[in-house]
């Protein structure tokens, strides 16, 4: 039976599954990420973990890898790769197909999360459908008809980085008040004091003031979500990342608001979600990619 590799290269950890065409995962393996993550040291890293999940009779025919970063539009370059060292312009995908002899493609995290849930997690119903995750920063992916829209260089898809006030706070993109600013755990930090799932447990609770901040918050991913909704009109908005686990506290202000701003005809059966695959989505992803 043929089967690719899927493989979500984080800071901290490397997340890597053996899929079949159906989706069925075979077996995976999660090892730690190399400190400090040298390109040379992960690669190494890899090239040992795979040969872990490559049974001896070689089923396996294609690697797909999600980095924490922009690929190039080929997929063979990770362009930079956030919280790991030295990234500039690594050729990962040929040094992987020199060193395992089979194929290799690349794409950003945030990208293969969302082609992740495409295929097997909440947008698998629909073919045009948008990603958000919202976690330090806010990532996002685009899936047009069934397929990943990477854009002219590969990195297209940066939904968190849509500019919501243009006085908002600067944002590391050199936008000022993108929806990142407003959306992100680092927001919410910056904002409150407390990590969202502190936030959110006080909302369950009935804390007046948490409850009102999520409120708020809702209505700021709802006017980003809005800009988002009238250029692509999507099917599904798909929320994903370590903030979706208070989507409850969320999700009513960001559909009012989508509702106030969006005109029945460009939002007509809309679906929000929250993403069903968790972290691994990026490595399910991968495997999609690989497929491809």
């Amino acid at each position: 039976m043929t089967q690719v590799i899927g493989i979500d290269l984080g800071g901290t950890a490397i997340k890597l599954g053996r899929f079949s065409a159906e989706g069925i995962c075979h077996q995976s393996l999660t090892v730690p990420t190399p400190q400090p993550a040298t390109p040379e040291a992960v690669l190494a890293a890899m090239v040992d973990a795979i040969s872990q999940l490559n049974p001896v009779e070689n089923a396996v025919k294609a690697i797909g890898i999600g980095t924490p970063g922009p690929a190039d539009a080929t997929g063979r370059i990770a362009r930079v790769a956030i919280n790991l060292k030295n990234w500039q312009n690594v050729p990962l995908a040929d040094w992987l197909e020199a060193k395992t002899g089979l194929p290799t493609i690349l794409a950003n995290d945030a990208n293969c999360a969302g082609l992740g849930e495409a295929w097997l997690g909440a947008g698998r119903h629909w073919k045009n459908l948008i990603l958000l995750t919202l976690g330090t920063g806010v990532g996002g992916a685009v899936i047009l008809d069934g397929k990943l829209f990477s854009g002219h260089q590969g990195a297209a898809g940066e939904l968190g980085l849509i500019t919501i006030n243009p006085d908002g706070p600067e944002c590391n993109s050199g936008n000022r008040g993108s929806l990142e600013q407003y959306v992100s755990v680092q927001a919410i930090r910056r904002e409150t004091g407390l990590e969202p799932l502190e936030l959110a447990n006080l909302a369950k609770s009935g804390d007046a003031k948490a409850v009102e901040y999520w409120q708020n918050y809702g209505r700021y991913l709802g006017i980003g979500l809005a800009s988002l909704i009238y250029v692509l009109t999507p099917e599904a908005i798909i929320i994903g990342g370590g903030i979706s686990a208070g989507a409850e506290f969320f999700f009513p202000a960001v559909m009012a608001e989508i509702e106030r701003r969006v005109l029945p005809s460009s939002r007509e059966d809309l679906q929000l979600l929250v993403a069903e695959l968790g972290n691994q989505a990026g490595m399910v992803g991968a495997a999609k990619l690989a497929w491809r």
